[in-house]
């Protein structure tokens, strides 16, 4: 059986892309918990107009991990969201795959790394659960 994350692997980037022709990090979090668990998350695409403003996307990362339908969790499981700083500003997400391991666009392409250790090791800043995955992630 394939894993889940199979899917995306090789989505290209593309700045403010919220589609599986093109996607940022956070687009990448949008599409995969549409097609997988049904969830429908804002887009923010408005909100930002590249990744390179990382104080806006933090602003935005700030204002709902404190409301909104998100749970800090301590024990990380598929489809929880893993934050991430670049330089002072919480400005990047991935999907936990498999403990360890994240589904995430850098820059070029979806792709699967760890996020305990190389460059994102020392930048994970927590883990969060929608209220709604929960009940919705396939076992």
């Amino acid at each position: 059986m394939m894993h889940w994350s199979t899917r995306y692997l090789g989505t290209p980037y593309l700045e403010l892309g919220r589609s599986l022709a093109g996607v940022d990090c956070w687009g990448l979090v949008t599409v995969v918990y549409q097609m997988d668990l049904g969830i429908e998350l804002p887009s923010y695409a408005g909100d930002y107009v590249s990744t390179d403003e990382r104080a806006e996307i933090s602003a935005l990362i700030g204002q709902n991990k404190r409301v909104g339908p998100w749970q800090a969790v301590t024990e990380p499981a598929p489809y929880d969201v893993a934050v991430f700083r670049r330089g002072p500003h919480e400005s990047h997400v991935g999907l936990v795959a498999i403990p360890g391991c994240m589904l995430h666009v850098p820059y070029d392409h979806a792709k699967v790394e760890s996020y305990l250790s190389g460059r994102w090791g020392q930048r994970l800043t927590g883990f969060y659960r929608h209220f709604e995955a929960a009940s919705k992630v396939p076992q």
